[in-house]
C-alpha cells in the first residue's frame, strides 16, 4: 500500500465523495510523479508530499460536487491541477489542459500518458491565443489570475450554455472588477480536509447578448 493512501482516503470520506480505489491509486501515482519531476522542474512550491495530499489532491477534489459533466479547460493548469485530477476521477468528462509554460505542460503530457488517461490533452498556448475546434462546457481555473481577468481573456473559449468555475481563497475581494456582461451565480463555501486558509469555487455565467 501507498504510504499516503491512509490519508488521502480519510480526506476523501471526509469529503463525502465516491471514489473509487483504483481511482484513488492513480491520484497518488500522479502526486509521486509530481513529487519526482519537482526536484528538476520546480512545478511547485509545495514539497512535502504528504502536505501535496492535501493542497494539491484533496484541494481539487472538493470541487466536484459543484461541477458538472461535459468538455472542460482548465485555463493556467500548471503541474496539471485541477485538471488531470478531474481526469482521473471523471473518466466521462472531457478534460483539456492549458498553459503557456512549456515546461509545466510537457509535465502534464507525460502525466497524461502514463496514467493513461484517454479523456485529457494539454496545450502548451497563451489563453488569449487558444482557439480550439469547439468551445467549453465549463471552464476552471486555480490560482492563474485574478477574477475578473479569467473571466474576460476565456470568454471566446465558452461555449454558449456553459459557466467558469474560479477556484479561490477569499472571493469576495475580487468581486469589484468584475465584467460588465458577467454574472456570479454562486459563490460556494469549500472545506479541504487540513486546510485552515479559506477556499470557495466562484461560479459565473455570461449573460445572454439580445
Amino acid at each position: 500500500m501507498h504510504p499516503l493512501a491512509p490519508t488521502l482516503q480519510h480526506g476523501i470520506a471526509e469529503l463525502q465523495l465516491d471514489i473509487s480505489a483504483e481511482q484513488q491509486a492513480k491520484l497518488l501515482t500522479y502526486l509521486d510523479l509530481l513529487h519526482k519531476w519537482n526536484k528538476v522542474y520546480n512545478l511547485t512550491a509545495i514539497r512535502d508530499p504528504k502536505e501535496m495530499v492535501s493542497h494539491h489532491l484533496l484541494d481539487s477534489l472538493a470541487v466536484l460536487p459543484h461541477l458538472w459533466a461535459g468538455r472542460w479547460l482548465d485555463v493556467g493548469c500548471g503541474a496539471g491541477l485541477p485538471g488531470v485530477v478531474l481526469a482521473i476521477v471523471r473518466p466521462d468528462w472531457s478534460i483539456t489542459l492549458l498553459d503557456s509554460n512549456s515546461k509545466k505542460t510537457s509535465f502534464v503530457q507525460q502525466a497524461i500518458i502514463q496514467l493513461g488517461l484517454k479523456n485529457a490533452h494539454v496545450h502548451c498556448a497563451r489563453v488569449e491565443d487558444f482557439q480550439p475546434a469547439q468551445p467549453f462546457d465549463g471552464i476552471i481555473s486555480r490560482a492563474f489570475t485574478e477574477l475578473g481577468d479569467f473571466l474576460r481573456c476565456s470568454r471566446h473559449l465558452l461555449a454558449d450554455n456553459g459557466h467558469w468555475a474560479a477556484m479561490k481563497g477569499h472571493a469576495e475581494n475580487e468581486l469589484g472588477n468584475l465584467p460588465a456582461d458577467c454574472t456570479i451565480d454562486k459563490i460556494h463555501t469549500l472545506h479541504v480536509p487540513t486546510i485552515d486558509a479559506a477556499r470557495s469555487l466562484v461560479i459565473a455565467t455570461p449573460q445572454t447578448r439580445i
